[in-house]
């Protein structure tokens, strides 16, 4: 496992890590600062997670304002 760049809709979201088996996200923009650190199995998992996360973000977003 190497080093990569999570993408996220065309933009540097963060960096998956490698931490013994396993990838640890590095968040680079804030709308993903939550997951920051959380450790995952694939790059795909850690898109998936964005993908939930940006989605519960939704309402909150819409209620404040």
């Amino acid at each position: 496992m190497q080093k990569q760049a999570v993408v996220f809709n065309g933009q540097e979201v963060g960096i998956a890590v490698p931490v013994e088996n396993r990838l640890k996200f590095i968040a680079v923009r804030f709308n993903v600062i939550d997951l920051d650190n959380r450790l995952f199995d694939t790059v795909t998992e850690i898109r998936r997670a964005i993908i939930d996360h940006l989605a519960s973000d939704v309402p909150r977003a819409i209620a404040s304002r």
